[in-house]
């Protein structure tokens, strides 16, 4: 796979990534996992290049990092560019790991090394403020991840879903190499500044749910289509009613996949490649074939007229929540 750096002064890392969250949380919750499988997944994409490995404290919560921690034993962490966040979990009165916004550098102190430990490793290569907190100026989250950096536990500093302007606070107190948030063919949002911001700036911006969590690929004609115990089922997108007035965009995606001989993954993610030089979105999965898929995106190039009609698809139905 071609690669890219993270930022102009960052690691190389291959121009897909990998999203790892849906092997611990959100998706298809009522399905077992099989641990050898995704252990086997991430080996993959180690091997076709997606050298970027993201993950979370929040996701599981807590397993996803050990799940990564144990998949980059024995000699696989050095070929990986791994990123883990802080700041969007918290712990109750009990002490119990909960979802929920907590930047305070305390915290932040503490988690870092949570979660080395619970990924096997003495550093990581990007650590992001997963979530600012209203609670907490962004100056003080990022001092906490800058003296991350100092220490050595972390080699970069990024950030999630911010604004511009959090992001030239918090470019006050230390380098920003990455932006992560959402960007799609149904998510266009960030496009109209921050991507604009980051281009400028050569940050890295990093796309999550890059496949519009799977809208995109054809997979669901129908609500019904969704597995049980699925968080895309309290989506206002993934509604019936909604769902059925976006198929014309999923359709969309298909013509142009099918006339320049892709899959309609393979359009979606060399869309969003096409969107800037340091543009890497990460897409998740749980299969070979899937991950298979995506890896092809990064050898998809888009003429000028399939992204003109990309570009020209109508806003989808219903929020990106509610």
């Amino acid at each position: 796979m071609r690669t890219t750096p993270l930022g102009p002064n960052g690691p190389e890392t291959g121009v897909i990534g990998l999203g790892c969250m849906g092997m611990s949380s959100g998706y298809d919750l009522a399905t077992p996992r099989d641990e050898s499988t995704l252990i086997s997944v991430i080996h993959q994409a180690l091997d076709l290049g997606m050298t970027m490995l993201d993950t979370s404290d929040v996701y599981g919560p807590l397993t996803n990092e050990e799940l990564l921690g144990r998949a980059l034993a024995g000699g696989q962490r050095e070929r990986a560019v791994l990123a883990t966040k802080v700041g969007a979990l918290t712990r109750d009165e009990q002490g119990n790991p909960v979802a929920g916004n907590n930047g305070r550098p305390e915290h932040i102190r503490r988690s870092i090394d949570e979660s080395l430990k619970r990924l096997g490793t003495d550093h990581v290569d990007l650590y992001y403020l997963h979530r600012v907190d209203p609670d907490v100026p962004i100056e003080e989250s990022v001092g906490a991840l800058d003296e991350a950096v100092t220490a050595g536990k972390a080699r970069a500093i990024g950030l999630s879903e911010v604004t511009v302007e959090q992001i030239k606070r918090a470019q006050s107190v230390h380098p920003i190499t990455a932006v992560q948030s959402e960007l799609s063919l149904w998510t266009r949002e960030w496009m109209r500044e921050v991507l604009s911001y980051c281009e400028e700036q050569r940050i890295a911006f990093v796309p999550y749910s890059p496949l519009g969590k799977g809208f995109l690929t054809g997979r669901f004609s129908s609500f019904d289509d969704l597995p049980q115990e699925d968080f895309r089922r309290g989506l206002a997108r993934f509604q019936q009613e909604a769902l059925q007035q976006n198929l014309a965009l999923a359709d969309k995606v298909r013509q142009i996949a099918e006339r320049v001989g892709a899959t309609p993954a393979q359009v979606a993610l060399a869309w969003v490649l096409a969107q800037g030089e340091y543009v890497i979105p990460i897409p998740g999965t749980k299969t070979p074939k899937y991950l298979l898929d995506n890896a092809g995106a990064a050898a998809i190039e888009l003429s000028a007229a399939d992204l003109a009609e990309l570009d020209a698809l109508p806003v989808p139905q219903g929020g990106r929540y509610f």
